[in-house]
């Protein structure tokens, strides 16, 4: 059964950079769309990212214009690197597969296999 599983997440300063792996256990990302979310305390989780098979990708809300998602199917793993961290992305950020598209997912509720999550921490 494939399993997600986030790393890279841990304690960065104000400014500088991070890049978080989602790698596909126990199979392979294959044609799913993967996405990469967030949740803050007390705050709602939400779409950051989605990537389908053909490499077209989406950025929602704070990752738009500092957050890039790539996939490397020979290491069933998709990266999400964020430039410029700011306090406010502190948070459990999570990567989840939805089904095969030509166009981009955009619903939570489109993505049914997801990881446990890795921290980050955005902080002086």
């Amino acid at each position: 059964q494939v399993q997600l599983v986030e790393s890279g997440g841990g304690w960065v300063q104000p400014g500088n950079s991070l890049t978080l792996s989602c790698e596909a256990s126990g199979g392979t990302f294959g044609d799913l769309t993967v996405g990469w979310f967030r949740q803050a305390p007390g705050q709602e989780r939400r779409l950051l990212t989605t990537l389908n098979y053909l490499e077209g990708a989406s950025y929602q809300g704070p990752a738009a214009g500092r957050f890039t998602t790539s996939r490397n199917n020979a290491k069933n793993t998709v990266f999400l690197q964020m430039n410029n961290l700011r306090p406010d992305d502190t948070a459990e950020y999570f990567c989840a597969a939805g089904p095969k598209t030509r166009g981009l997912l955009s619903r939570l509720s489109e993505f049914t296999l997801w990881g446990r999550g890795t921290h980050v921490i955005v902080s002086s």
